[in-house]
């Protein structure tokens, strides 16, 4: 998928763009992938005020970037609602900044959108998980601005690195319960693509 094939700027004829952020960009992408009528899935950067931001400058807090995933999707095959379901299904949304053992600024709950019908239908979405809440969602709720590409290690990390340890511990359980729970929306086609490795020292 997206380590042989980065997304363009512009989605394809007649598909379109989510942006999400939930925590650390590995879970969201393991998932993502998974879903049907999700064509890609890239990991990147999103929301902050620095051109070109590199991971250790977003771990570190500095560019105020959110980790997110950005999915190509074919409205043909998925809705926009129905990816939002699975997006607050995977992840908590009521910890500012935060996902379990994850904290910091990057963490944070948000949906980047990319037109009027995306704002509407992520405000419906938001409305009607608040209910199964007793916490207040934060997730933010942001017109899409300029968007980076993660590095090239990034990309399709769970998929080749399933036996890392955060790996198992967290990214693991995320993909088992959407498996569960959306169970009649899992492909079962498995692109392959060539397994990298992060560099020494990350």
């Amino acid at each position: 998928m997206s380590i042989r094939n980065p997304l363009g700027r512009e989605p394809g004829p007649g598909h379109e763009f989510a942006t999400l952020g939930g925590g650390c960009f590995w879970c969201l992408e393991a998932v993502f992938e998974e879903l049907q009528g999700v064509l890609d899935v890239e990991s990147g950067y999103a929301g902050g005020h620095v051109a070109s931001p590199t991971y250790r400058q977003v771990c570190e807090g500095i560019t105020g970037h959110a980790e997110v995933v950005r999915l190509e999707f074919d409205p043909r095959q998925i809705g926009y609602r129905e990816i939002l379901e699975v997006f607050f299904a995977v992840h908590d949304p009521t910890t500012l900044n935060r996902q379990g053992g994850d904290v910091g600024e990057q963490y944070r709950s948000a949906i980047f959108f990319h037109s009027a019908d995306q704002e509407r239908v992520a405000n419906e979405v938001i409305r009607e998980a608040q209910e199964g809440h007793d916490d207040e969602i934060v997730t933010q709720l942001l017109p899409a601005g300029e968007y980076w590409r993660a590095e090239t290690y990034h990309q399709e990390y769970f998929r080749h690195n399933p036996a890392q340890g955060y790996c198992m511990m967290v990214v693991s359980p995320k993909v088992e319960k959407f498996r569960r729970t959306f169970a009649s929306r899992v492909r079962h086609d498995d692109p392959k693509t060539p397994t990298v490795s992060p560099p020494t020292g990350i």
